[in-house]
């Protein structure tokens, strides 16, 4: 299932996908939450997340402030670019 938006194509709703020819941001989701839908972007360009498993302290320090920092937007939801840069980025 393609879902076009504007000239962007998608491989589905909630299914974050890398922008590497925008100018800031790295991904790029459109969210869908019960009848409302949102292009969300996010992410700053350049810059690497921690990955979902970090193995230097130094890694392992960055994710931990990222989710104290963001945490009132990540527990916003699927409508929020924290939400989507935690999943997908950290």
């Amino acid at each position: 299932m393609t879902v076009t938006r504007g000239k962007e194509k998608f491989s589905g709703y909630n299914k974050p996908k890398r922008t590497p020819g925008h100018a800031t941001k790295s991904h790029a989701v459109l969210a869908k939450q019960g009848d409302q839908v949102k292009l969300i972007r996010f992410g700053q360009q350049g810059v690497s997340g921690a990955g979902k498993n970090p193995q230097s302290e130094k890694d392992k320090a960055r994710r931990k402030s990222f989710k104290a920092r963001h945490a009132a937007n990540i527990a916003k939801g699927k409508m929020s670019a924290a939400y989507w840069a935690n999943k997908t980025k950290w």
